[in-house]
């Protein structure tokens, strides 16, 4: 099964062929479990949906996303299907570089935007000597899994070369059933104007952009995303992060808010129909 699907990968990157429009798994027993890792001030999210394995960034250098994924899998299992790289900030892919030294990964997908510091060459480096396929994708691409898609809103061509690198990021909605969760790296309200009038946004759960800045999370972007829970995933900083003005918006359009801060790690555990919320 997974062979399989490797392989397709493989052909398609050796092909030079980069942007590729629909990832299709294959089946396995399981429910759907969305967790939010408690990796300090940075982003990292496990999707496990009925066997698979998918991590939306790594979170920073500090050992903690390794931390994480111990307490969710078990030690037998050191296989992930995809990483998934929202953009190239430290906070956001620092945590891959341990998680490939720790475990085989089936592809790699990021948007295509390059980073230029050291720990990001060293990741591209591992990923070329771990011969993992690399996969970009932009707005418009969808990766499929039996009942769950993710599909991509952004970045848009034009946005994937935006000098504000926080707008380059990879915005992912899940779709299972009638559960939608929208992931966000890091947008700021610009991106957010765009994506609200492109889309339907109505989604139950929002990972919030950006750490809770006032940049994010914008009135108009929560009005018609209406979330019921909302989830910050952020530590220890000097940026005043979750701020008090996106905590108050959130507020208004009556979210659930968790933090990783304050809650820890975060579960949501999707099973006939019905959404539930763990702490770890």
């Amino acid at each position: 099964m997974f062979k399989k699907f490797n392989i397709l990968l493989g052909i398609l990157v050796a092909a030079d062929i980069f942007i590729w429009g629909q990832i299709l798994f294959k089946n396995n027993s399981g429910d759907l479990g969305l967790y939010f890792l408690d990796v300090g001030q940075g982003d990292s999210q496990l999707i496990l949906a009925d066997g698979i394995k998918i991590m939306i960034d790594g979170g920073p250098v500090n050992g903690k996303a390794l931390e994480n994924l111990a307490k969710l899998l078990p030690s037998s299992d050191r296989y992930i299907d995809l990483l998934v790289l929202t953009h190239p900030q430290l906070d956001h892919y620092g945590g891959f570089i341990d998680v490939l030294k720790n475990y085989n990964v089936g592809s790699f997908i990021a948007s295509g935007r390059k980073g230029e510091s050291d720990a990001y060459l060293s990741l591209v480096e591992i990923i070329k000597d771990k011969k993992i396929p690399y996969i970009a994708l932009i707005e418009g691409r969808v990766i499929r899994y039996k009942d769950l898609s993710l599909e991509v809103l952004s970045p848009s061509l034009k946005n994937l070369s935006s000098s504000e690198l926080n707008d380059t990021s990879l915005v992912i909605l899940l779709k299972d059933g009638d559960l939608k969760v929208l992931y966000t790296g890091d947008i700021g309200a610009n991106v957010e104007k765009e994506l609200a009038g492109k889309y339907d946004l109505s989604a139950q759960v929002l990972k919030v952009g950006h750490h809770g800045s006032r940049f994010s999370s914008s009135k108009e972007f929560l009005g018609e995303l209406q979330p019921k829970i909302a989830i910050i995933e952020v530590g220890k900083n000097t940026y005043g992060h979750p701020t008090s003005a996106a905590l108050g918006r959130l507020a208004d359009v009556g979210a659930q808010v968790f933090r990783t801060d304050v809650n820890g790690l975060l579960g949501l555990v999707f099973k006939d129909g019905i959404l539930k919320t763990y702490t770890y």
